[in-house]
């Protein structure tokens, strides 16, 4: 395999140190005639990689697995070993079956979720066999690559803690799935892709000195107040827990489902990882599985936040060896199940302009918890929704936007009246005397015009940071992976510009703020995905 002639890239490869126990190192196996689908310069900024270099062949042939970046050396690359919990059922030994880890690069970089970091990890998602890809072929297809590429993104733009996508590198060598599709690497990068079933493992068999040394490595790197606590092992739990529930609190605050939340898909940092059968609620229905392959609902919308307990759990298992005080560990795991209700409560009533510490009262909750039931009776789409209720504090009138997504009206004017007033009651305890205006034709327009404009302005900006006017719908991806398909990869371009700033609609990206049109219902995604 060539090695590049560029200057050598500060490579720190801190996961290859742990040793042979942790991974086997292989070269990845390249792809024929590659081809650029897509690449992130955003990242390739941040990363420090050079615009000139990043668009030459030297990278794309890097990229694709046939050479070697820059500084690299030979037998660098790597896949991790790994077991888990798949659909509740343990599967034993599992691992990187199409993913090598080329190596983590010196950094410096503020990664959201995690905070400053020193090194980032490069990873070839599609770059074939691995000693664990069990019955697999290690290749990844266009489709689900794009799908990758996109959410990666478009989490990002959220604001939602994430692995990144760098590149996406196509191939016309054929993929058997359903059908015959074609070859793609994903470029993936992240602080670190350790998961929870990395614990799981050496656990299950025993390892306790592996699974000491994995504790003591993830401590080290990304959680060092952990170490001076009474039980650094618990507190390692702990904080795990802590960046979970931000991140499922943030999946559920935008209508994000991922598919296929196995203890394998877990990362130990709270970052969203490995974007499968993935999908963004369009009509808000809690009971939503957007997993083709999920027949009995287990990570349906409504259960993820259970879910990503039931995971924790198990990683406190796992862990146990090294925690040694049952007591200690469930005291640990208490603050997500204590605390989240609280967080998403807060989190949702965001989105209806209502800021702390109202948001965190029992009438907050109310409102909210009768929000919801109404979506949910209506089929309301909940991106659309929310995104009319940030255009109708900013201008009033437009409230009638809102009330127009309802079929039964009367049911949105009782809850808008609710509404109204249990905002009326909480502002005038806090705010001064703040009278209706029955001036105004409409309840809305006089409880915003009675209110103190910087109150009002407030409420606007919380809802306007608070809800994306921009997801990546099914549909959407949809429409891009078709266009790639035909060989036109423009259309992954203009969308992810749009998912690069959701909160905003920039002028000629209108109809990615679109409800789905009604051939969207039928799509289906599933594990192949």
């Amino acid at each position: 395999m060539p090695i590049l002639n560029q200057p050598p890239w500060p490579w720190r490869n801190s996961f290859a140190a742990l040793g042979n126990d942790f991974l086997t190192s292989l070269p990845p196996q390249g792809l024929p005639a590659p081809h650029w689908v897509a690449r992130c310069e955003a990242l390739a900024a941040d990363l420090g990689i050079a615009r000139d270099w990043f668009g030459g062949d030297d990278a794309l042939q890097a990229l694709a697995g046939n050479a070697l970046l820059p500084g690299a050396a030979p037998g660098q690359s790597l896949a991790s070993v790994y077991s888990g919990h798949q659909f509740g059922q343990w599967a034993g030994q599992l691992g990187d079956g199409r993913a090598l880890l080329l190596g983590g690069l010196q950094s410096n970089m503020h990664w959201p979720g995690v905070g400053q970091v020193d090194e980032l990890e490069i990873q070839l998602k599609g770059a074939g066999l691995t000693p664990y890809s069990r019955m697999g072929d290690g290749r990844a297809v266009l489709r689900s690559s794009v799908r990758e590429y996109l959410c990666s993104e478009a989490m990002h733009g959220l604001g939602i803690a994430t692995t990144r996508a760098l590149a996406i590198v196509g191939s016309p060598q054929p993929v058997r799935r359903e059908e015959i599709e074609t070859a793609a690497v994903v470029t993936r990068v992240a602080p670190s892709f350790i998961r929870f079933g990395h614990f799981e493992h050496f656990s299950a068999s025993g390892q306790t000195a592996q699974l000491k040394q994995l504790a003591d490595h993830v401590i080290g790197r990304f959680y060092p107040a952990c170490r001076d606590a009474a039980n650094p092992y618990a507190a390692l739990l702990q904080a795990v827990s802590e960046r979970t529930m931000y991140m499922v609190a943030s999946w559920q605050a935008v209508g994000f489902c991922h598919g296929v939340m196995n203890t394998d898909n877990m990362s130990i940092l709270g970052l969203t990882i490995d974007y499968g059968p993935f999908g963004f609620l369009d009509s808000f229905n809690p009971n939503h599985i957007c997993n083709h392959s999920d027949g009995q609902g287990r990570y349906a919308y409504n259960k993820q936040p259970n879910v990503a307990y039931w995971n924790l759990f198990c990683l406190g298992q796992a862990l146990m060896p090294l925690i040694d005080d049952q007591e200690a560990a469930l005291a640990a795991l208490e603050p997500f199940r204590t605390a989240f209700p609280a967080l998403l409560q807060v989190k949702l009533a965001a989105k209806l302009g209502i800021a702390e510490p109202y948001g965190r009262t029992p009438e907050a909750k109310s409102v909210v918890d009768s929000w919801l039931k109404l979506l949910a009776s209506a089929q309301t789409d909940f991106t659309a929704s929310h995104a009319a209720f940030t255009a109708a504090w900013a201008e009033p009138k437009r409230m009638v936007e809102l009330r127009d997504l309802f079929v039964d009206r009367e049911s949105f004017d009782a809850w808008l009246l609710q509404f109204v007033e249990q905002q009326t009651q909480w502002n005038r305890r806090h705010l001064g005397n703040i009278a209706s205006n029955s001036s105004s034709e409409g309840v809305w327009e006089g409880f915003c015009e009675a209110l103190p404009a910087e109150t009002r302005y407030a409420a606007e900006q919380l809802c306007t940071k608070s809800n994306p006017q921009v997801v990546l719908r099914n549909h959407l991806a949809q429409n891009a992976i078709q266009s790639a398909q035909a060989g036109d990869f423009s259309e992954i371009g203009r969308l992810q510009q749009a998912l690069a700033n959701p909160f905003a609609v920039a002028e000629g990206m209108k109809q990615y703020a679109a409800p789905p049109p009604a051939w969207a219902q039928s799509l289906e995604v599933s594990c192949s995905s």
